[in-house]
């Protein structure tokens, strides 16, 4: 039998705001435990939660950027269970009116092609506090600094099909809210993190399968990996006769496989009801539009840009306006040197090269993008050749000079354009090599192109890499040819 696969993400995004959704307590990561926990995120009596309206104008600012629907009114509803680190013993999240209605979402897949997965919702709520369990002697810690912080949690509709689809959606949420600015999308510091339900079909059935949900997956590859373990799990167990109970699931990356954690709730399991204390949030369209008025160009856009206006492919595009970093790098590189091409290629060649070898952010590239749009100029001005330019990104990678030009002089790099020069150095290699010339002089005309090469590399270390290769090329062709 055949199957198809069905996959819904439940996308959760820490907003950046600098306090907490109903608190003032700070949200800055890596404080000591239970430092950054007040009275309201403690859940102690007396206490009355407050919304920070940064929240509520970030969740808009998102719901825009996906064409989202977003009504008048949201309203604040109390998820009530009991876990150590949920010291209310609720949560207060949005389950039948939030912030944001239906949108869609625009992904690119692997072979080029675009593919629209639609957002059900996405609404606001509080993280809950963090179990630690190392150091603790069999026993269990409780960090209540990340209680209270404000989550945007984005549901998508069950639209993808594979386990690629759905990483290029998270991929696409993360581009979006780091494009608006409304969270650093630091997936190892849980800044984003997902829940992912799969299930299977038979190929041509209308109805969904029984759905399991794998919880917290907190990167682009473990999406992956979780979904096609989980869907082989799945198929397997169908064709053998078994059933797939709905449940929730966590991945072991190290292992490489999901483990059932707890048979899945139900929304009424939860008993869910308006929380008392906050009036509903009532948006007017002023408030609406001026958010809307103030959006930066987001990732779609600015990758059509880039194909339109600058020409780049649609590979080249869709790299390098895939985050809102990479971007402005490349737009400096390109507005300092003024060619898109050379600017798309070095960038995505020797500079993400050594920024993926170092293990660095753009952000924290040693080479800044005047620097490097000035190497790109030197090149493209004939000043250096490919070769020489290579050495000049390492030498400013390595800090070893303030710009391209200091280096080139520095290193004597300056490429040797004059004939004359060249001329006088291919004489000199045709002179030093009279069984090569011998062996080109007898050799099949349409073979010579091939064993031109040899003299190229003898005239090009000659001149220790600064002659000009096109030069060099027609200049050596055309006297090699003569002795024919």
């Amino acid at each position: 039998m055949q199957w198809e696969t069905v996959i819904g993400l439940e996308v959760h995004v820490q907003l950046a705001t600098h306090s907490k959704i109903f608190s003032g307590a700070s949200t800055a990561f890596g404080a000591e435990p239970n430092t950054q926990a007040c009275a309201v995120d403690l859940g102690l009596p007396g206490v009355l939660p407050v919304l920070n309206e940064q929240a509520v104008a970030m969740a808009v600012q998102f719901g825009l950027g996906i064409h989202a629907e977003i009504p008048e009114v949201s309203v604040f509803d109390r998820k009530n269970y009991f876990y150590p680190d949920l010291p209310k013993g609720y949560q207060t999240s949005q389950m039948y009116d939030p912030i944001v209605g239906p949108g869609e979402v625009e992904i690119l897949l692997d072979d080029g092609e675009s593919k629209r997965v639609r957002v059900h919702h996405a609404h606001l709520e509080e993280d809950a506090g963090k179990s630690l369990h190392e150091d603790f002697h069999g026993m269990t810690g409780i960090d209540l600094n990340r209680a209270g912080t404000p989550l945007l949690e984005i549901v998508s509709e069950p639209d993808m099909r594979s386990a690629k689809e759905a990483a290029a959606y998270l991929k696409a949420i993360h581009s979006i809210v780091t494009y608006l600015g409304i969270s650093d999308g630091n997936m190892a510091e849980g800044s984003m993190r997902c829940d992912v339900n799969v299930s299977v079909r038979p190929k041509g059935q209308e109805a969904f399968g029984t759905r399991a949900e794998i919880k917290n997956v907190n990167s682009f590859r473990f999406v992956e990996r979780a979904i096609e373990f989980e869907v082989e799990r799945q198929i397997e167990l169908l064709e053998d006769g078994g059933e797939v109970v709905q449940e929730t699931r966590l991945y072991d990356p190290e292992a490489d496989e999901t483990r059932s954690m707890r048979t899945k709730e139900e929304a009424n399991d939860y008993r869910y009801f308006p929380c008392p204390d906050l009036l509903p949030v009532v948006l007017d369209q002023a408030y609406v539009d001026h958010l809307r008025d103030n959006l930066p160009e987001l990732p779609a856009a600015k990758r059509e840009r880039f194909q339109s206006e600058l020409g780049l492919s649609a590979y080249d595009a869709g790299v390098l306006s895939a985050s809102r970093a990479m971007a402005e790098y490349f737009e400096r590189v390109k507005d300092v040197c003024d060619d898109a091409k050379l600017a798309a290629n070095w960038v995505q060649g020797e500079l993400s090269g050594a920024l993926n070898r170092e293990g660095l952010a753009i952000d924290d590239s040693p080479v800044s993008a005047d620097r490097l749009g000035e190497l790109i100029a030197r090149v493209k001005d004939d000043t250096i050749n490919g070769k020489a330019a290579k050495q000049v990104f390492q030498a400013l990678w390595h800090g070893e000079g303030d710009s391209a030009d200091a280096i080139i002089e520095a290193k004597g790099l300056k490429q040797v354009t004059d004939t004359g020069a060249i001329e006088a150095m291919i004489d000199q290699v045709i002179a030093d090599s009279p069984a090569q010339v011998a062996q080109y002089r007898d050799a099949e005309p349409e073979k010579r192109g091939k064993m031109i090469g040899y003299f190229v590399g003898q005239v090009m270390k000659a001149s220790r890499g600064t002659a000009n290769p096109q030069q060099v090329n027609a200049l050596l062709k055309e006297k090699l040819d003569a002795l024919c």
